[in-house]
């Protein structure tokens, strides 16, 4: 089949492309099973996919489907939707994805931070090892303030970019 059904996209091409950005996310490390789902969610014009429909684009089982997506709504990147009126579940990858998985990093960068600041006490601060520990401590401290100012600019770039949400 060359033709996605009634899209006038060529399968093939869609697919190389899936494989393709899905080995990027690996080699950034993403697990194999959670890139290639996320890759055809993204790659769909409706945003949206059943397990049946991923299962098949993909030639995966629905158990690989089901622990792909788990993954990925545990890292925010993919949401689950019920279908009106069925007990069908549809997975949806929205436009700010991205955002929303950097935002919910906050939480974790500040569970590190806490646990950084227990070690420089346990280790000392004037250890070698409690320098190293204060230093990683002084790095995500950084990286959270920029964090929250490049999501702002993102936010105003955006709806510049592509009007309001």
């Amino acid at each position: 089949m060359t033709e996605s059904a009634g899209t006038g996209r060529d399968a093939e091409a869609v697919s190389r492309f899936v494989e393709s950005f899905a080995a990027q996310l690996v080699e950034a490390g993403m697990a194999r099973m959670p890139a290639r789902v996320f890759a055809a969610l993204l790659s769909s014009d409706e945003g949206s996919m059943t397990s049946a429909e991923l299962g098949e684009q993909l030639q995966i089982s629905p158990a690989a489907v089901s622990g792909a997506v788990r993954y990925l709504a545990q890292t925010h990147m993919v949401s689950r939707e019920r279908e009106p009126g069925s007990r069908r579940e549809r997975y949806r990858v929205h436009g700010n994805q991205w955002y929303e998985a950097l935002t919910n990093r906050e939480a974790v960068i500040k569970r590190w931070e806490g646990a950084l600041r227990e070690g420089v006490t346990s280790l000392g601060a004037g250890t070698p090892a409690g320098r190293r520990m204060a230093e990683t401590l002084a790095f995500f401290e950084f990286i959270e303030g920029e964090l929250v100012e490049m999501m702002e600019r993102w936010r105003v770039h955006r709806e510049k970019t592509f009007g309001p949400q």
